[in-house]
């Protein structure tokens, strides 16, 4: 193993699903996307299981923000989708509080909330499409869908390949176990769960490893799983000392814990989040003035504060923000 290489542990728990075509799976990326989500109930946390389940908070919003059609706004949106009366939106699952299912099986969480108003405000019917996070993008590019809404980063490359619309700002951040004492800079040795492809995995903890081998101390073991909520199980039930992932998710995973889980260091790293759409697409503009209205009205801080996160909200949305 070369030096400064991350560990990554074996085991079936732990193995890593390979690439599909279309590019990398991750959503909040140099390349691609940020870790996803935990959306196990307490009782699947609690008891041991490690599981893909897609359960609500019970404690999540109930009523959605309502926005009407402004007329100035929808007539800016592209004749194709406005003839069609339906905005068809790319969306990978599981990532609460942003996008999940509740029981029912209905696709629910922030994103979700703040995208229905937005295509309210449109004047436009919200169709939203289940896809393999890393066949968005290339979707939205081939026409089968108008935006993307899975959490993903504005970055310098997905830039080059589609137009985001910034609509919030997100960074990484650590959990461990209460009581623990992780501290995210001086982490060599420690175990560290993080869903699979994400940049907490591809970037983030590989950058850690190699300060900690260049220094001489044990590499940081990188446990990935394919879900983010067999990720933070893994540091409930004890198999990996911390866990890695965006700000929100950890947040959220944290309070779905009951006090399982606590904070570890501060959130670092912030960037922000956009929906991606058709490069050159008049499209972008049409989302940029609905999330502008939204904010002058203060819908999109309802819809924020309803799902706990305000820290994240921005003042006003652009095209293309990529810090990265």
């Amino acid at each position: 193993m070369p030096e400064g290489t991350l560990v990554q542990a074996d085991g079936p728990k732990w193995k890593v699903e390979a690439n599909v075509s279309g590019g990398f799976q991750g959503r909040r990326p140099k390349i691609w996307r940020i870790a996803a989500v935990f959306a196990a109930t307490a009782v699947l946390a609690l008891s041991g299981c490690s599981s893909n389940s897609e359960s609500s908070d019970p404690a999540a919003p109930t009523g959605a923000v309502q926005a009407e059609k402004n007329d100035a706004i929808a007539n800016t949106v592209p004749e194709s989708i406005k003839a069609s009366g339906k905005l068809i939106i790319g969306v990978n699952i599981p990532y609460a509080p942003n996008e999940f299912k509740d029981p029912a099986g209905k696709i629910v969480g922030f994103d979700v909330d703040l995208m229905d108003s937005i295509a309210g405000t449109l004047g436009l019917t919200p169709e939203y499409r289940e896809a393999d996070f890393a066949k968005i993008i290339p979707s939205i590019q081939g026409g089968t869908f108008d935006v993307g809404m899975s959490s993903f980063t504005d970055s310098k490359e997905r830039e080059e390949q589609v137009d985001f619309v910034t609509y919030f700002s997100a960074g990484t951040l650590w959990a461990q176990p209460r009581g623990g004492d992780i501290d995210p800079e001086n982490a060599c040795g420690k175990k560290v769960a993080v869903q699979a492809t994400t940049v907490q995995e591809t970037e983030e903890l590989p950058a850690r490893s190699q300060k900690c081998t260049d220094s001489g101390q044990p590499a940081i073991v990188a446990i990935p799983f394919d879900s983010q909520d067999a990720a933070t199980n893994a540091v409930v039930l004890g198999q990996a000392d911390a866990m890695s992932a965006d700000s929100p998710v950890t947040l959220y995973a944290i309070k779905q814990t009951n006090g399982k889980l606590e904070q570890a260091g501060e959130i670092f790293d912030s960037a922000p989040y956009g929906w991606p759409v058709e490069k050159g697409s008049a499209l972008g503009q049409s989302l940029l003035q609905a999330l502008e209205h939204l904010i002058e009205t203060g819908k999109y801080k309802e819809i924020a504060s309803n799902w706990g996160l305000e820290e994240g909200m921005i003042d006003k949305p652009v095209i293309n923000g990529a810090v990265s």
